[in-house]
């Protein structure tokens, strides 16, 4: 079977990602060093203890995640299920990976780019096509054959297309959505920016409670359609192409989460 090193993987996915670029909530690249020898990747969402027990069944010697173990301002003490999962990556000799905000960033790979195309969206490029803290924020438009009523035409399709339930607050009665505005995961604070940018309707992972009073008020939709189910795809994507350009074996590992 193929092989890389770590160090070699680490790089690529840097080249890939541009982390520096990102000022984010924890650290970029190599969270926990593992085995020198990469033979098989594997990639998921949250580095959870069940990502990582059947990153371990899969016989994987590196983990790529969105979310990784570390985060800033977080308590500092490795105890309770910080060591149950240091415990089995040390343990099983097990490489971890994560990128946050440049995973969500990236403009074919990332969770923006991916949820974007999952939803049959067309992403405006070039100036004025993004918004939001450090231009996470992504706009557009409905693709070919579609056409959304109003806000809660837009959730319907959303939720046929995750394969959940998602939250819609409508915002004005029988507006038509022609201009979309969407960033996945916890970016409900992006809402406003997104009115100002232009949206119909704005689509994130999870919902605080102003948006419900933003959406009523000002007259745009806003669909909540969940922190994990909306960072599904980025993850996947750029693991594969990593590891297809470096020879390895890939497995996307999906832990189910209601959020």
């Amino acid at each position: 079977m193929p092989m890389t090193t770590r160090d070699e993987l680490l790089q690529a996915c840097d080249a890939l990602l541009q982390p520096t670029r990102f000022k984010d909530y924890g650290p970029n690249g190599l969270q926990v060093e593992g085995r020198c020898d990469v033979r098989r990747l594997v990639s998921g969402v949250t580095a959870s203890r069940a990502l990582i027990e059947a990153a371990i069944e899969a016989q994987a010697d590196a983990i790529f995640v969105h979310h990784g173990l570390f985060w800033r301002g977080q308590d500092g003490r490795v105890t309770g299920w910080m060591k149950q999962r240091l415990a089995l990556l040390l343990q099983h000799d097990i490489n971890l990976y994560a990128y946050h905000l440049p995973l969500d960033a990236h403009p074919q790979l990332g969770n923006n780019a991916q949820l974007g195309r999952h939803l049959g969206f067309v992403a405006r490029e070039g100036a004025g096509s993004r918004f939001g803290d450090q231009d996470l924020g992504w706009l557009g438009e409905p693709g070919e054959g579609q056409g959304f009523a109003d806000a809660q035409a837009l959730a319907d399709h959303v939720a046929a297309r995750l394969g959940r339930a998602v939250q819609c607050v409508p915002g004005a009665p029988g507006r038509p959505i022609r201009t979309l505005a969407w960033c996945t995961g916890g970016a409900q604070g992006f809402f406003e920016a997104a009115i100002a940018a232009g949206a119909d309707a704005f689509i994130t992972g999870e919902m605080s409670e102003p948006q419900a009073h933003y959406a009523r008020e000002l007259g745009v939709g806003f669909i909540a359609a969940g922190h994990h189910a909306t960072e599904r795809y980025g993850a996947p994507a750029v693991a594969q192409q990593v590891a297809t350009q470096l020879g390895l074996s890939h497995r996307f590992i999906d832990i189910d989460n209601p959020a």
